[in-house]
């Protein structure tokens, strides 16, 4: 996965700039947009999530019924949700079309993000890295990249932990493990990957066979969860992912599972969400809409024969229940214990269990 994406990245004109937020995401990346749409005459409401897509007997999307009982009525409606969510709220009228049966070919698998600082300064580089370490994909050294945790004495990682379930490749599901566990794990690979410099330090044994030069010691560290984070990138999954354009009416898709040239990434869900911008505005023109993309002839026989019945919908709260991340507690363990008990199966995800 990571030869694939470094492949599609260097195959574009500007791929090996890279760049960073000089701040966290809410702040520089969120509230600049949530302006720019109000200026604009728009709004933006937090915390109110969907219950269901309600829909006409012909199939077009009647209205959204959110969880507090409001009915939202537009012209257009876009769907950005990940496409583990997505198949969860496909409405009963649509589940015997091919379009929304090509979802089940995709599925959202774990991926692990790590924050990590340091008492000490480690040799780091203004860029991402691409590690050679079989748990750690990518990571960077925030207090180098980015203004905001700029530290000359001391590092501040963040790091993706991935593959991190048997379906992404990996061989242990780590999503089931403790943040104690992971971190471990992760203070053994970055004592490989900064051989003088990482300390040896009694709390993580992983670090027993670091030598007396080594001075950087971990001072506090978080874990955030995504149970059901990109789709799973292996041979053949491709040709499954959906057109921005839709058989529905006025209703387009968006995200980084969508057909686009990129993976699920942040790259991919910018350009899915361009993509998608473009299928409406050229609907606002009177323009034809663009083809909806074709689907695969087994896909077509077997959503035939399909048992439709009533969205699931999602169930839960907070950002995981959403598929978003988590530092998980108690309530939000227990949660998806409930929910998606197959994360905590030393097995390969399959969305026959989920």
């Amino acid at each position: 996965v990571v030869l694939t994406a470094m492949n599609r990245f260097l195959n574009e004109s500007n791929g090996l700039q890279m760049a960073f937020l000089d701040g966290n995401q809410p702040d520089r990346l969120c509230e600049p947009m949530r302006r720019h749409i109000e200026r604009g005459g728009g709004k933006v409401v937090l915390n109110s999530p969907v219950k269901e897509i309600v829909t006409n007997e012909d199939g077009t999307v009647n209205h959204l019924l959110m969880r507090s009982g409001e009915k939202v009525v537009a012209d257009e409606y876009v769907s950005a949700m990940p496409v583990d969510i997505m198949k969860r709220m496909v409405p009963k009228t649509w589940q015997n079309l091919p379009y929304f049966r090509q979802f089940d070919e995709l599925e959202g698998i774990p991926v692990i993000n790590l924050h990590m600082w340091f008492d000490a300064k480690l040799d780091a580089v203004d860029h991402l890295c691409f590690s050679r370490s079989p748990l750690l994909s990518v990571y960077a050294d925030m207090s180098t990249t980015c203004r905001e945790y700029h530290d000359t004495e001391k590092s501040m990682l963040e790091l993706v932990f991935a593959p991190c379930s048997p379906l992404a490749g990996g061989n242990v599901n780590w999503i089931a493990k403790s943040d104690e566990q992971i971190i471990d794990a992760t203070m053994g690979e970055l004592a490989r990957l900064f051989p003088t410099e990482i300390a040896n330090d009694p709390e993580w044994p992983s670090t027993s066979k670091q030598g007396p030069e080594g001075k950087a010691k971990l001072i506090k560290y978080a874990v955030v969860k995504v149970p059901r984070s990109v789709y799973a990138a292996i041979p053949g999954r491709n040709k499954y992912r959906p057109s921005q354009t839709t058989p529905i009416p006025h209703f387009t898709l968006a995200g980084d599972w969508t057909s686009q040239k990129f993976l699920g990434s942040m790259e991919g869900a910018v350009l899915g969400g361009k993509l998608a911008a473009e299928v409406v505005s050229n609907r606002a023109l009177g323009n034809p809409d663009a083809p909806v993309k074709d689907v695969m002839d087994h896909v077509k026989e077997e959503a035939e024969s399909y048992v439709a019945r009533d969205a699931p919908g999602v169930k839960g709260e907070g950002a995981i229940a959403f598929g978003g991340g988590y530092t998980l507690n108690d309530k939000s363990e227990k949660w998806l214990k409930e929910f998606d008990p197959v994360q905590f199966e030393d097995s390969t995800l399959t969305s026959a269990n989920y």
